[in-house]
Formats: structure tokens, C-alpha cells, sequence
């Protein structure tokens, strides 16, 4: 009974911080640099440059000194602010709300995502009708806040609307309301964080949302695929280390439940991530990570152990013995070749146990380059990467101690037991911002109607008396490959308002049969987040 009145009272602490506050875009040192994946390719320049030694693992990150100039520069492109009306100001240069004094600063605006398509291929039309808002400022130079939300209706593709058939989750946003069985989707999103910079060193940043750890496009430690989630989080910088622990809680909505205690089944999550900036050009980062859920799947608590909230490195990850759950270790590492390109790598290793005690250590590496201002034109920026995963890695003994948040992975969206090489080039031009995507991909999925795991679905618990293998792509013989790309209009770079055409070519084919996308859209999009629609 008292480990629920402890979870109440966590879960009450984190959702009245959240309702109350959450995180801005200002010059104080506690402020966020909203993650998504294009916006963040304008910052490259800045990001990889051999001139500075600023750690670029964790993410989202913070705005400092060598960041301020550039963030500036994109938020008040264009600005005429003298010789333009207040409407014309409020679309198209300024927050809808903007108050900034000395001691604070605070906007408001409001995010419409409305988009309308058609897939070729299936006959079908797509479209979706978002109503969102964002709220943020700065208290002094040490405390931030932000808050972002989004009311969804929608239709997708049909390999999307499969997804949220059996996920009932809406790729990396939050559950749809209706269970994935109506074409039209309904559904919710919510982001609050909260960051407090006592000194330069030392960031404290509590919140609801998502977090990210690598160089690549994919990460393969933690990324934001999955939904957001409840965590505090604190970060130590020192000279050329950087710190960051991070406790997170998490849930699982379809795993079979045993009490009545909230709408789905718990688990916690702890993550350490340590980051070593080696010189201007190298840097190598250590990572661990330790899920474990409340309760068994046969309802047995384990009490909370005080010992999974130690912030020293691997320390929870030992396993302590009232909270058996599932560890995870890694490394991630780049290195600025060139000013403006580096080579960046990560490993992930995780010693998957059995329910029967067997057990095996599956890994998975990424290994990629990317740049900045490619062959000397200023904003155009490259990736290449390369991605895999054994079968089973991010599995846990049971459902509930999987590498994953409402259904979802916490690493790459493929889960396990894949081959991916993808490439993406991307290019802003006053107000233009163009990008394309290719992605090819192997991987192995279970056989319908059978009890045979073959380490892709991580939702699924380990049993060592199951393995039929080991080889990655084992299973059902999967190929994918996706290309996509989009063209966007800037109307308003404070809250990335911009008119966007974009299209879709995806093939995925086995020996059951081959489906096919191939999709256009248009629409008024804006808000710094990541969509994803490549898996």
C-alpha cells in the first residue's frame, strides 16, 4: 500500500509541475533547444565545428553562448518589425503572445497542423486536423518553462492505421482514443518541462516529454520515437565532462493488468549517460540504463528500492535484488574530421535473460557521418548511417521490462533483429526548407499463429527455451524501402509555421506479399517535434 501512495504522490508532483509551467526559448542558460531533426540541421555549422568542444550527445539541447547567434538569427529572419502592422507581425514574425522584460518573459502562440493527401496506391485519402498551443518563458536567467499541446483527429496510410491497430498507438504521440479499430484516429499530446540552472555547471529539468542520446538521425541508446514520459533530470558539467542522470516512469496500456490503480500496467526507468568531450575534434560518451517494472506479471510487488535512484554510473544497472528488471549498456562516440563533418558510432549491448534462466548478450552499433555547408554552400547539410540490431536486443524477461514506453521502443523504431542503411540531405534557403530521405532496410518478423519469437517484437517477453537463432533478419524475411521528401515555406520561424508539400514512397515485402505507398500531402504545419512515418 505504500509503494502506490508513493507512485500517487510522484505521479501527482510530476503532472501538477507539468499543468503549472514548461520551457522557452530565450538567452538564459536554462533554456531548451527544442529537438527536431531539421530544425536542428541549421545549427550544424555552430554544432560541428571544430573551433568549439560543446557536448552534442544529449538532447534536447541547451542554448549557450555559441548557440545564442545562430538561434537568434533564425527567429528574426526578415524581421521589418518597424515598418509592418501588428497583424502582419503576429503571423508572420512574432509570437502571438510576447512579453519580455528584465526580470522575465513569457509568449504564447498557437500551433495549427492541418494537412490533406492522398495515397495512389491504396485509393485512400489522408488527413489530419491538429489544434495545438505552446506556452513558454524565463524567470531571471536561471529558470525556464514550456509547455506545448495538441488535440488530434486524423486518417492515415494504411500501413500507419496497421500500426495503430496493434500498437493502439499513434507513432510516438500518445494512445488513440478509439483502440486503432476506426479509420479515423483520435488522440492527445502533451509536452511540459521545467529547467532550473542554479549555477553554469549544474541543470535540473523535470517534465513530461522526450529525450534523446546520439549524433545520428536514429540513436540506438535513447531516442524520441516512443511517447513522452514522465522524468527529472540532472546534468553536471565539468571542464570536458559532462554527466546526466536521468529517472523516468513509465507505462504500458495493453500489458494484461492486475489491479485497479490507474488505467495501465507501471514501470521505472533509470539512465545514466556519461560524455567526455576528448579535444575540439573527439568525444566518447558511456551509457546505461536499467528498466524495471512494479509487479510481475502475476501481480507480485516488489516495492520500490532506494538503490534505483543512486546517480552513480551503472549503480542501479547492478540489479538490485527487490527490483530485478533489464539493463542496458552502450557507448556512443564522434569525431570532427573535417570543421563541420564528423564520423560519430554507437554500441548498445544487453544481456537478455530467460524466464527459464538461460540467457544470451545481443548488441546492436550505428556508424554514420554527417556535415554541415557540403561542398562549401552555406545550410546544406548531409547524413548517412548505418544501424542493426540482433535479435532480442531491448527484450526483457517479461513484457513489462522491455525497452519501452506505451507499447513502444525507447531506441529505434524497428525494435530489434533489423539491418537499416538510410540517407537524408537537407537545405534552407531564405525561406525555404527542403529535405529527402532514403531508407532501405532488412529485417525478420514472427510467423502469425505460432509461439516462435524471433527477437523483433521486444514487446514480447524472452523465453531461452524459444530461440530458433541468432542471426539478425532470422524470421520472416522483411525488406523496406522508403523515400521521402518535402518542401516547407517559412511563414513564421517563431513557432516553425510553414506551408508544406511533401511525398511518400514506401515498398515493404516479404514472402507473404508486398504492400505499397506512394503519397502526397500539403498542408499548413508548425511546432518543433519529430513525426515519424520511416518504419
Amino acid at each position: 500500500m505504500q509503494n502506490i501512495y508513493a507512485a500517487k504522490r510522484c505521479k501527482l508532483i510530476l503532472a501538477t509541475a507539468g499543468a503549472l509551467l514548461c520551457g522557452t526559448f530565450a538567452r538564459a542558460q536554462s533554456v531548451q533547444l527544442p529537438y527536431q531533426y531539421q530544425f536542428y540541421q541549421k545549427f550544424n555549422a555552430d554544432v560541428y565545428s571544430t573551433s568549439n568542444n560543446i557536448h552534442t550527445a544529449f538532447k534536447p539541447l541547451l542554448i549557450d553562448s555559441s548557440l545564442t547567434a545562430r538561434y537568434d538569427s533564425l527567429m528574426n529572419y526578415g524581421a521589418d518589425t518597424n515598418r509592418r502592422g501588428w497583424v502582419y507581425r503576429k503571423l508572420f514574425r512574432e509570437h502571438l503572445f510576447d512579453v519580455r522584460k528584465e526580470d522575465y518573459t513569457f509568449y504564447a502562440d498557437y500551433l495549427p497542423d492541418l494537412t490533406i493527401g492522398r495515397d495512389f496506391k491504396s485509393k485512400e485519402s489522408t488527413w489530419l486536423n491538429t489544434r495545438g498551443f505552446q506556452i513558454g518563458g524565463t524567470i531571471g536567467t536561471k529558470f525556464s518553462f514550456y509547455t506545448s499541446g495538441f488535440e488530434n483527429q486524423g486518417r492515415f496510410a494504411p500501413y500507419i492505421d496497421d500500426y495503430v491497430r496493434s500498437t493502439r498507438m499513434i507513432p510516438g504521440q500518445a494512445y488513440d482514443r478509439k483502440g486503432g479499430l476506426e479509420q479515423t484516429k483520435d488522440w492527445s499530446y502533451v509536452t511540459a518541462v521545467i529547467s532550473y540552472t542554479p549555477i553554469k555547471q549544474l541543470n535540473f529539468t523535470l517534465g513530461q516529454d522526450k529525450n534523446f542520446i546520439g549524433d545520428g538521425y536514429r540513436s540506438l541508446l535513447l531516442s524520441d520515437y516512443a511517447t513522452n514520459y514522465p522524468f527529472f533530470r540532472g546534468t553536471l558539467t565539468l571542464g570536458p565532462i559532462q554527466y546526466t542522470a536521468m529517472w523516468a516512469y513509465m507505462q504500458d496500456r495493453q500489458a494484461p493488468k492486475f489491479d485497479t490503480y490507474g488505467d495501465n500496467r507501471r514501470k521505472w526507468a533509470a539512465f545514466h549517460y556519461i560524455d567526455w568531450t576528448i579535444s575540439n575534434r573527439a568525444s566518447l560518451g558511456f551509457f546505461n540504463a536499467y528498466i524495471a517494472s512494479e509487479a510481475d506479471d502475476e501481480g507480485n510487488r516488489r516495492g520500490f528500492d532506494v538503490n534505483f535512484i543512486n546517480p552513480v554510473f551503472f549503480a542501479s544497472s547492478m540489479g538490485p535484488s527487490s527490483q530485478p528488471g533489464n539493463s542496458i549498456a552502450g557507448f556512443n562516440g564522434k569525431y570532427k574530421f573535417l570543421n563541420k563533418h564528423a564520423v560519430y558510432a554507437q554500441l548498445v549491448l544487453d544481456r537478455v535473460q530467460g524466464r527459464e534462466g538461460k540467457a544470451i548478450t545481443s548488441k546492436g552499433w550505428q556508424a554514420g557521418v554527417r556535415g554541415a555547408d557540403l561542398f562549401g554552400v552555406q545550410n546544406l547539410n548531409y547524413l548517412a548511417e548505418y544501424n542493426t540490431a540482433q535479435p532480442y536486443t531491448y527484450t526483457g524477461a517479461q513484457r513489462m521490462s522491455g525497452y519501452t514506453a506505451f507499447s513502444e521502443p525507447l531506441a529505434h523504431p524497428f525494435g530489434a533483429n533489423f539491418k537499416e542503411a538510410l540517407g537524408i540531405i537537407n537545405y534552407s534557403v531564405g525561406r525555404f526548407d527542403l529535405q529527402g530521405k532514403m531508407i532501405y532496410a532488412k529485417y525478420g518478423v514472427d510467423e502469425a499463429g505460432t509461439d516462435d519469437n524471433f527477437g523483433k517484437n521486444i514487446l514480447r517477453g524472452f523465453n531461452g527455451d524459444l530461440i530458433p537463432g541468432t542471426e539478425t533478419g532470422q524470421g520472416i524475411n522483411t525488406t523496406l524501402k522508403y523515400a521521402e521528401g518535402t518542401v516547407g515555406f517559412i511563414l513564421n520561424p517563431r513557432y516553425n509555421l510553414k506551408l508544406e508539400i511533401g511525398g511518400i514512397y514506401r515498398q515493404r515485402s516479404n514472402r507473404l506479399g508486398t504492400s505499397n505507398t506512394a503519397m502526397f500531402s500539403i498542408g499548413l504545419r508548425s511546432s518543433f517535434r519529430n513525426l515519424y512515418s520511416d518504419f
